[in-house]
């Protein structure tokens, strides 16, 4: 494994990330989410923070896809099934919202599973297109 282009690999993603997330929770589920103050409330938070976490989240999944590459077919195609497989289990980690926070909605959590397997298949196809097969 090409450690250097891991890393690479998963800043490319962590932008790719943090620009999907924005689109997908800010201007397509933020109204949706202000129909719910009492579930979603925060103090002003620096956006940084966003982009920090989403950096994070991708370094450590290029560096799982890097150790198992082979396994993925080439390019965009199996990066996305690498990211689908990826995104299906923080998809099943979203229904924990209904069960934790009180009053939130539970067709909330298929909108936001389903919103982070979307985001998963993207950025593993980003990652596909850029760390090739050896």
């Amino acid at each position: 494994m090409n450690w250097q282009k891991a890393i690479l690999t998963g800043v490319v993603g962590g932008i790719a990330l943090s620009i999907v997330e924005f689109v997908m929770h800010v201007l397509i589920m933020g109204s949706t989410y202000a129909k719910y103050p009492d579930v979603f409330t925060q103090g002003d938070t620096n956006p940084l923070y966003f982009t920090l976490v989403a950096l994070c989240i991708s370094i450590f999944a290029a560096i799982f896809f890097a150790k198992t590459r082979q396994c993925w077919a080439d390019g965009f195609k199996g990066g996305a099934t690498y990211g689908f497989f990826f995104g299906l289990v923080a998809f099943w980690v979203r229904f924990y919202d209904a069960l934790i926070y009180e009053g939130f909605p539970y067709y909330l959590s298929w909108c936001q599973g389903g919103i982070v397997l979307i985001n998963m298949v993207i950025v593993g196809g980003v990652m596909g297109m850029i760390y090739k097969r050896a």
